[in-house]
């Protein structure tokens, strides 16, 4: 007996629920970046090797810096890439482009991985509900750019890795997890970022991969609520759980 599979209001398939432990197929993740790619690379690890292996599957990644050094990263470990260049563009005709070129890779997930845009209304009503963005900050306290910086100028002795979900404020999106890094005794900005970096690969691979295994997400209406991770463990003994909350809204997204 064929399988029923959901179809959207634009006829787009939607991914099939999960059943108990089994998944019908892995989720597509379509991964956004601008430069070097650090987290791109950490989370092409994790499918191929770690925590999403079986979970989830690249289906491309896309820059809009067509010499962006993480798109040649990216296809020497075997993923398709796509670019379109957006210097000079208008925000949301550019949008609607990338929107169509990533809607023909079908994503289940679109993870920004230092993709340095501010989002138009356009592209995240069209993956309303399943965008990704990880900020090297508590977004209570500090939005935007530059979140290192801001921590080693104010000495603080510790930050907060957060992975949300996007709408279209800055930083306001639900929060998925959560992850504080140690500073103390980081004396340079370098050390402040190597910390970080080392909790941001770690957290946002593992909390995609809860995400996909709790309720992979559909394709909500705008404005309908989005299934937050579980309150289960999904960091190192000791770390805060992961929670989900909603703040309202600023005037722009990264």
């Amino acid at each position: 007996m064929p399988t029923s599979v959901p179809i959207s209001a634009s006829g787009r398939n939607l991914p099939l629920p999960a059943t108990g432990n089994q998944r019908t197929r892995k989720a597509r993740l379509a991964i956004l970046l601008s430069g070097r790619g650090s987290n791109m690379v950490a989370l092409v690890n994790a499918v191929q090797t770690g925590v999403l292996q079986g979970l989830a599957e690249v289906a491309v990644v896309f820059s809009n810096k067509p010499d962006a050094p993480g798109l040649a990263t990216a296809a020497a470990m075997g993923c398709p890439t796509a670019s379109l260049n957006s210097q000079g563009r208008k925000r949301a005709e550019f949008d609607a482009e990338v929107v169509e070129v990533l809607q023909a890779y079908q994503p289940d997930y679109v993870v920004l991985a230092g993709y340095m845009r501010i989002l138009s209304p356009t592209f995240i009503r069209a993956f309303v509900g399943r965008i990704l963005n990880i900020h090297p900050a508590d977004t209570h306290q500090h939005q935007g750019l530059h979140a290192y910086e801001w921590a080693f100028e104010n000495q603080l002795p510790e930050t907060k890795i957060t992975v949300h979900l996007v709408d279209e404020g800055l930083d306001t999106g639900p929060i998925l997890a959560q992850q504080p890094v140690s500073l103390r005794g980081a004396d340079t900005l370098a050390e402040v970022e190597r910390r970080g970096l080392a909790v941001e690969h770690f957290l946002y691979a593992h909390t995609l991969a809860q995400l996909i295994q709790e309720k992979p997400l559909t394709h909500p209406e705008a404005g309908a609520s989005v299934a937050p991770v579980a309150h289960s463990a999904l960091l190192s003994p000791g770390s805060p759980s992961p929670f989900s909350e909603k703040r309202p809204g600023g005037k722009a997204l990264q």
